[in-house]
């Protein structure tokens, strides 16, 4: 058996080690390109979602490696991604293309269910080994994550343009290549100690903080959002993304085992707007704007893929939350046709107006609704 995933991010280095240590033969699939959209969107329906699109592409170029079996998340609630795996396929036997499908659902009960899925993939391996295989790939993602919160702090802030983005490409290879605890300690620690010596520009007041929150995995996944936390932070941006991968595994597969609590806190932040369930991450968004205002952010970024439910749900809402608030809010949606040029003047208009805006409050022309923390 030869295994592949779809990407998300980095969820590659946390999957790779959980596979790699239960001894199966892994296939990480190329990183998600123009290529990779372009075999998915070739045999998608027209209107599905982007990330089906790339996902098809993802499994095909791993076909092209060798792979055999696909393993990936399932999901439940009025989002598609639940039909995600029995329409690929579907797709994908119509190809010729034999690939064993395995769906990690949901757990409904209890974080067991997950255990037990991940045992009959491995096989005969014992429970032991299964869950030191699930904590070794736990790490992994919970290192990365530290990584990316302070790249996304640090972007911002350094002094010559692509000096944090080469720690970062390099502190990522150290962390895949990570074999054992204390190989992976030693890449966490050399990455913090780099990032800690690059150099910064001494100006704070014209730095912006904007939240970013929507469709989970627009929001991970940089081929996708046209990675739009690097080219935020070269305008002077600091990013905080509303969920992060350890945050999303956590909720949809551990039940809250890791004891997470932000899923929670942000669904009762969303409670004035919307109190349901909608599926995907349509509640979180709304939670999340209520959230970024209450700590004082400029502004924040909704992004979805096109077509996709649960935000159309939470961007229909939006504006209410919006005028109550004065929270700027951009919503951003992408597919295949989406140009990087467009995209990159409504992200420059944006920020020039979130500045304008900050610079009024400074002179005290922009009254700050009551409640602001």
């Amino acid at each position: 058996m030869k295994i592949t995933f779809p990407h998300m991010g980095n969820m590659y280095i946390c999957v790779r080690a959980l596979l790699e240590y239960l001894d199966l033969d892994v296939v990480v699939p190329p990183p998600t390109s123009k290529r990779t959209l372009t075999l998915g969107t070739a045999v998608a329906p027209e209107f599905a979602c982007l990330p089906l699109k790339i996902n098809l592409g993802n499994f095909i170029e791993a076909r092209e490696l060798g792979a055999d079996t696909v393993i990936m998340a399932g999901g439940r609630g009025p989002c598609r991604f639940g039909y995600y795996a029995q329409i690929e396929k579907g797709i994908l036997e119509d190809l010729g293309m034999e690939l064993k499908m395995l769906v990690i659902e949901p757990p409904q009960k209890s974080v067991r269910e997950f255990l037990q899925e991940i045992k009959d993939t491995a096989g005969g391996k014992s429970w032991w080994t299964i869950i030191r295989a699930i904590r070794f790939g736990w790490e992994k993602i919970k290192a990365v994550d530290e990584i990316e919160k302070e790249v996304m702090r640090l972007r911002a802030r350094e002094e010559k343009t692509g000096v944090v983005d080469a720690v970062y490409r390099e502190a990522l290879q150290a962390v895949d290549r990570a074999g054992s605890y204390e190989e992976l300690k030693g890449a966490v620690r050399e990455a913090k100690e780099r990032l800690a010596a690059v150099p910064l520009r001494k100006e704070e007041d014209d730095i912006l903080r904007i939240g970013i929150t929507g469709e989970i995995y627009t929001l991970l996944e940089p081929f996708a959002n046209l990675d739009i936390e690097r080219k935020l932070g070269r305008m002077g941006v600091e990013v905080e993304r509303s969920i992060m991968l350890s945050e999303w595994i956590d909720e949809h597969l551990f039940l809250g085992l890791a004891r997470h609590n932000h899923g929670h806190e942000t669904k009762r932040a969303a409670r004035p707007y919307i109190n349901h369930f909608v599926g995907g991450h349509g509640q979180e968004t709304l939670g999340s704007v209520n959230r970024y205002w209450q700590q004082g952010f400029d502004g924040v970024i909704q992004l979805m893929p096109f077509t996709c439910m649960p935000e159309i749900v939470a961007q229909s809402v939006l504006p209410r939350a919006r005028e109550e608030l004065d929270m700027p809010v951009l919503t951003l949606i992408v597919d295949e046709h989406t140009g990087e040029a467009g995209f990159i003047t409504r992200l420059e208009a944006f920020v020039d107006l979130l500045r304008h805006r900050k610079e009024r409050k400074r002179e005290g022309k922009l009254v700050v609704p009551v409640g602001r923390a």
